[in-house]
């Protein structure tokens, strides 16, 4: 019997219409689909309903992946794909396994035989990388940095130090609620040369992208609490 597929399925990232940045391909695929892998099921089923999907979200099965999920049951999330059915892995926002879970579930799918297929959608690390002006040949996404400030501060400085000595765009995340915290911190620790983009509320109405050097950042500190946010550092 030939396997199922494991879809990678991106979502939105910003208070946006979905046609504006799903394509109509990846939405048709997800309409195909009654099996997912998800983060957080009521948000999954909100975004479901809002492709328009023709089936009853009743019959749809829902597995939960998060950080509370134990390894041994990933196995049993892909026994459907075993017999033919097609699962979706489903991102909170954007694009699955960047910055978001799902990575396990895509290495086990790999090892089963079962073919992984991304789908097309928006992911807020290239769109930030992509209008910064900065090296988008050699870059570096670090995700989260250290919640503790001395150890944040000392990771700022080991990328600052990598954008010089590697010529290496800098690309890092925060939880949006912590983002004025790592804004004070880029303040005290970089260099007034360094170029910061601030990428803010992608693809939404309230989008902003500045670029500055630090030095002019620090006559207008921005206030972006709560507003979710890619950091990018070059020279």
């Amino acid at each position: 019997m030939e396997k199922g597929s494991l879809f990678l399925i991106p979502t939105i990232i910003g208070d946006i219409p979905l046609r504006n940045v799903i394509p109509e391909g990846t939405l048709t695929i997800l309409n195909t689909i009654d099996i997912f892998i998800v983060e957080e099921i009521r948000t999954a089923r909100r975004y479901i309903k809002k492709t328009g999907i023709r089936k009853p979200i009743e019959d749809i099965t829902f597995f939960l992946l998060n950080e509370h999920t134990k390894p041994q049951e990933l196995s049993s999330y892909l026994d459907q794909a075993k017999v033919g059915k097609n699962i979706g892995l489903l991102s909170e926002a954007g694009t699955p396994c960047i910055a978001d879970p799902g990575s396990g579930i895509v290495s086990l799918a790999h090892n089963l035989g079962i073919r992984v297929i991304p789908l097309t959608g928006p992911s807020s690390l290239l769109l930030a990388l992509m209008a910064s002006g900065f090296n988008g040949q050699n870059f570096c996404f670090s995700g989260y940095l250290p919640v503790e400030c001395e150890k944040r501060n000392m990771k700022i400085k080991e990328l600052e130090k990598a954008v010089y000595e590697k010529n290496q765009t800098q690309l890092f995340i925060e939880t949006p609620y912590r983002n004025n915290q790592m804004i004070r911190s880029l303040m005290d620790v970089c260099k007034g040369g360094t170029m910061l983009c601030i990428a803010v509320d992608l693809t939404s109405s309230t989008e902003s992208i500045s670029v500055k050097p630090i030095s002019d950042w620090k006559r207008g500190i921005p206030d972006i609490n709560k507003r979710p946010c890619v950091f990018l550092l070059y020279k």
